[in-house]
């Protein structure tokens, strides 16, 4: 008897909103288009989150016997090369993630301890960030299960955190304060301009994370269509508090006054000073609740990526050292591989920037932009599913053959130039642009895809060898 559908369905509407809203993405898409945003936020979810998560759902029942990750989906659809080439950009990506979040904690924890921000110049932010991952690669190879519970927390504390911001905002306007940006259905409209294009890969990087959900599709209580339902529940509810936190944003601060470092900060600050709140306590609070999650993020992210990776992929692709995992199951050479690919991304940027919110700009755009390449490699291997395997028995499937290849097109569309306008991005120094947005692209990428000609010459080499034996 299977010992598997235990997840609950609000148990499953639980997971899915920790795991993929944040507080943080609606200021840092505020700051970069402002209340376009919310519409913004409104049109990834109907047009992007809740198709892609019927793409995950679909994969996972194509994959029911396995334990369905990245790489078993594209291999079902594209063969093994496209789902290493997919899972690689997987753990790739995750490189860019930690050079966001790494300066981003050392601000939670100045708010956290001090109550307000101390300054750093971006170098100084790179070598402490440096200290924290080193720590953090040392602690997440000791295998720190308690980890989970202090993810959990933060994020539990963010949701809150979150609803109780739209509540006192809301409750405000409705008390007769006048917003400090008024909201208007001209500030809502948004500039189709490249930079508009450019924020979107934010936007869509800020509704990710459902392919991390849809590992759960087995687990759960009523099977697929339960799955779907409380999916599609849980996109409404999560595009709702982004496009409405989007709105509210700026009833108390107007937007040419927030900062990427701090942004977080000033809006619960003018609620606070609304309410009669000190200044003080807000920030010792929200300091608390933004470093609880983010270091809880950060030692979850550098074990996780790299082990998820290392182990999906044939044992001899790196050597039997690499992939080795050690008494507390992670592969701990690999891990310090990691590490010292992510030092560099860290130091780069610092050279290029003028202070900290320039810094965090520069990465956290890089970061959206390459967090775009996983779910192209699984569009694209959706698309080639329903165009010429379509005939694969599966217990779920995004409507007809013709209704699948249509909206996977349209994802494929937009994502390519939200793609490509966040590579290239406006005002950015060019040099800076070719070195580290194409550079870090190619480089990393293209590395990839050497690495498993290689592996396949080697292999195909060998079995040559083994057949003239026999002959």
């Amino acid at each position: 008897m299977s010992t598997r559908a235990k997840i609950g369905k609000f148990s499953l509407l639980s997971m899915t909103i920790a795991a993929v809203f944040n507080f943080r993405n609606v200021i840092n898409n505020n700051i970069e288009i402002g209340m376009a945003s919310a519409p913004g936020f409104l049109f990834a979810t109907l047009f992007y989150f809740i198709p892609f998560v019927f793409i995950i759902s679909e994969f996972v029942s194509l994959n029911k016997d396995s334990e369905s990750g990245v790489y078993q989906w594209v291999k079902s659809s594209l063969g093994p090369k496209w789902a290493f080439l997919s899972a690689y950009a997987y753990w790739f990506v995750n490189l860019f993630y930690f050079t966001s979040l790494l300066p981003s904690i050392l601000v939670y924890t100045s708010y956290a301890f001090w109550g307000y921000e101390y300054t750093f110049t971006p170098m100084t932010i790179s070598i402490l960030s440096i200290l924290i991952f080193t720590v953090s690669t040392w602690v997440s190879t000791k295998g720190a299960e308690w980890i989970g519970k202090v993810t959990s927390f933060g994020s539990s504390l963010m949701l809150f955190m979150s609803f109780a911001f739209i509540i006192l905002c809301g409750g405000a306007l409705l008390g007769g304060v006048q917003p400090a940006t008024p909201i208007t259905i001209q500030a809502m409209t948004p500039t189709f301009n490249w930079k508009f294009f450019g924020a979107m890969a934010w936007i869509f990087f800020a509704a990710g994370g459902s392919e991390a959900i849809g590992v759960y599709i087995n687990d759960l209580k009523g099977g697929s269509k339960a799955f779907v339902r409380m999916i599609v529940v849980a996109g409404i509810m999560i595009g709702g508090l982004y496009s409405v936190g989007s709105l509210l944003v700026n009833v108390f601060v107007p937007q040419d006054q927030l900062s990427y470092a701090s942004g977080i900060f000033q809006v619960f600050v003018g609620l606070g000073n609304h309410f009669g709140i000190s200044q003080k306590l807000v920030h010792h609070f929200i300091g608390v609740v933004m470093l609880a999650s983010a270091l809880g993020a950060l030692l979850v992210w550098t074990s996780a990526p790299v082990k998820v990776f290392f182990s999906e992929i044939p044992k001899d692709m790196f050597g039997e050292k690499t992939v080795a995992l050690n008494k507390y199951g992670i592969p701990e050479r690999a891990t310090w591989i990691q590490f010292l690919i992510v030092i560099p991304l860290l130091l780069i940027p610092a050279l290029g920037s003028g202070d900290i919110n320039e810094l965090l700009g520069i990465i956290i755009n890089m970061t959206a932009a390459t967090s775009l390449l996983p779910p192209l490699f699984i569009m694209v291997a959706y698309f080639n599913l329903r165009l010429n395997k379509d005939y694969l028995e599966r217990d779920f499937k995004m409507g007809s053959r013709k209704f699948g290849l249509i909206v996977t097109s349209f994802l494929l569309c937009i994502f390519s130039v939200a793609f490509i306008a966040a590579i290239f991005p406006e005002g950015q120094s060019i040099m800076l642009t070719l070195v580290y947005n194409v550079g870090g692209v190619v480089i990393f990428m293209g590395w990839a895809l050497w690495k498993y000609n290689s592996y396949e010459k080697k292999a195909l080499g060998i079995e040559k060898r083994k057949s003239n034996k026999l002959a």
